[in-house]
């Protein structure tokens, strides 16, 4: 490390001899789903992501949920990184993802509806409706709210032009049929941290070529193979990597807080999973998420971490 390097903020822990050592995929990718507002230190997260080859970082805004804390703090998240990485690695883009989780359907009224219309419609960032979708696991609010809340924020993506960032847990069946019923937005659709199998995988394929399937932390759990053998599955253009950070950092870090550079393991496992260089997984996931926000590509971004 050189005097320059040393400038980056160290990952959490390390001052007690716990070291973070992450591949260097030999091309930039994305951190497609983050909640850096959830985050003991958003600049210094950004910084390390740029550091190790992170080149585009989406992050979740909840309405209901003290929504300022991102939209207002990210401008001076970005200031501080930028001023810390001055002459390092570039830090990543940011985008932001707007909606409400189905963890709190029970508080979407007509007020909050009208809030999230107007944030996609004033703040250029917001590029996705989401996250939104089903939790039939923790069942923090009752199935009914969640599925009428999934059917009114789907419609509001098709009237907006906007994807959207599906969360399903342990109802992938529902969402599945929702989703037909009520229409994928051609925007597209991301189907977020995917812990299903190959099978299920390739019915969201076959739903809609706007689909596209993105992997977190469990695709590097040891007993995970059906995560695995579903990205074998997920063609290469239709695949994002995410960290959902703080939560589900993956091996060998399971148990400490996550971070958008930690997305760089994720996409090392798919790419191991799939029988491909981990540059060309990781090139193709940040193109990827360029293209489903609306983003123009970027030729800068072909580069690992310097």
């Amino acid at each position: 490390m050189n005097a320059d390097r040393r400038r980056v903020p160290p990952f959490p822990g390390a001052e007690r001899g716990k070291a973070v050592v992450l591949p260097d995929l030999g091309a930039a990718t994305c951190d497609a789903h983050a909640h850096l507002d959830m985050l003991e230190d958003p600049a210094g997260a950004l910084v390390r992501a740029g550091a190790c080859g992170i080149g585009l970082v989406a992050s979740i805004v909840d309405v209901t949920e003290k929504p300022e804390r991102t939209v207002d703090g990210l401008v001076h998240w970005l200031a501080e990184a930028a001023c810390i990485a001055e002459g390092l690695s570039p830090v990543p883009e940011v985008v932001l993802i707007a909606g409400v989780h189905p963890h709190n359907a029970s508080a979407y009224t007509d007020a909050v509806h009208d809030q999230l219309v107007a944030l996609m419609r004033d703040d250029s960032r917001v590029r996705a409706l989401g996250e939104l979708g089903l939790d039939f696991h923790y069942d923090h609010s009752p199935h009914d709210d969640q599925r009428s809340m999934f059917r009114r924020q789907l419609a509001l993506a098709h009237e907006t032009g906007l994807p959207v960032v599906v969360h399903l847990r342990e109802a992938h069946a529902e969402g599945l049929a929702i989703l037909r019923d009520v229409g994928v937005p051609s925007a597209g659709c991301v189907i977020h941290c995917f812990t299903e199998g190959a099978e299920l995988a390739e019915e969201f394929l076959d739903l809609s070529d706007s689909i596209v399937i993105s992997f977190a932390g469990p695709v590097t759990f040891s007993k995970a193979e059906q995560i695995r053998e579903a990205a074998r599955v997920v063609p290469i253009d239709r695949l994002l990597v995410e960290t959902d950070c703080p939560f589900l950092a993956p091996a060998p870090y399971r148990g400490r807080p996550n971070e958008p550079a930690f997305a760089v393991l994720n996409a090392a496992k798919v790419a191991s999973a799939k029988g491909l260089e981990p540059a060309e997984v990781a090139t193709a996931a940040l193109a990827n998420a360029r293209r489903l926000f609306g983003m123009a590509a970027d030729d800068a971004d072909t580069g690992g971490p310097s």
